[in-house]
Parts: C-alpha cells; sequence; structure tokens
C-alpha cells in the first residue's frame, strides 16, 4: 500500500484525528494524528487487514521547541513490507501521551526512554520510570531548556 492510500484510509476512518499528512518532498512520509487519538489509530493500523503494522521500528520523544513536545512513531508490516511514520504533539506544561504498550510490547521501553530523557508522561504505560538516569536526576537531559546542574548529590558535574 502506498503512503497515499495509507493515508485516505486513515483520514476516512479517523476524519478530523488526521491533522496533517506529509508525503511528498520527504524522506519519510508520515502522518500526525492527535494524541487522544493515538491509541485508537495505532490498534486500527495494527489490526486492519490491508494494513497490518505489526511491528514498531523505533519511537523517539522529541522537543520542538516553543513549548511543544512530540512523539514518533515509526511503523513497519513485516506481510504486507510496507511503512509509515506516525506523529504526535503535545504542549511541554501537559506533555502527556497514550501509550501503545497496549499495541506493541517494545513500545515499553522506548516510551520509557523518552519519559526519562524528553519528560513525556504516556498514560496508562504498565511502569512508567526513569530508565537511563538515576531516579533522582533533576530535568530531563533532552529537553532544549535543559541546564546541566553544576552538582549532583554533591559531586561537581564536570562539563
Amino acid at each position: 500500500m502506498t503512503p497515499q492510500e495509507l493515508s485516505e484510509k486513515l483520514k476516512t476512518k479517523f476524519g478530523k484525528a488526521v491533522i496533517e499528512v506529509k508525503i511528498n518532498g520527504v524522506l519519510n512520509p508520515y502522518v500526525k494524528v492527535f494524541p487522544a487519538k493515538l491509541k485508537d489509530v495505532a490498534f486500527f493500523l495494527r489490526d486492519d487487514a490491508d494494513l497490518q503494522f505489526d511491528y514498531l521500528m523505533c519511537l523517539s520523544g522529541i522537543d520542538y521547541g516553543k513549548g511543544t513536545l512530540g512523539v514518533v512513531y515509526h511503523l513497519f508490516s513485516m506481510s504486507k513490507r510496507h511503512k509509515i511514520t506516525v506523529k504526535v504533539e503535545v504542549p511541554v506544561d501537559k506533555p502527556e501521551v497514550p501509550s501503545v504498550t497496549e499495541v506493541w510490547h517494545s513500545a515499553n521501553w522506548h516510551e520509557r526512554e523518552a519519559y526519562d530523557l524528553v519528560g513525556i508522561v504516556f498514560t496508562g504505560h504498565p511502569d512508567l520510570r526513569r530508565i537511563l538516569c538515576p531516579d533522582d536526576y533533576p530535568g530531563h537531559p533532552l529537553r532544549k531548556d535543559f541546564k546541566v546542574p553544576e552538582f549532583y548529590q554533591g559531586m561537581k558535574v564536570p562539563y
């Protein structure tokens, strides 16, 4: 299925929940959806007979700056041999995105990493806690406004 056909199928099924579609002029065609509809879209992408996106290749948290955070999902269908990228954006003051661990179990570690490093809260995640930084580490290191602390646990940070 081409990205054009896939995006049309999503628009037909989810209407205005599909905010943006970018197919031409990009390396990875993508569909941007409202965060509130993400889980429904994810189940549809996995379960629809024509789509069968059974493999979450990557999930990344992003700080776009100007008060916006995002999550990018790279999906692939092993049986149909097609791929698509799904994006969501949330405000930095309420960085909540529904967890897709029920859809793709591999999202568990990816979501924990995005939570730890960018500060995106995945609602409904079965075990949302830091995965790379210590539990008491101040802030989220991949945010644009992150400042490396001068001291951490009484030790001078050498940066």
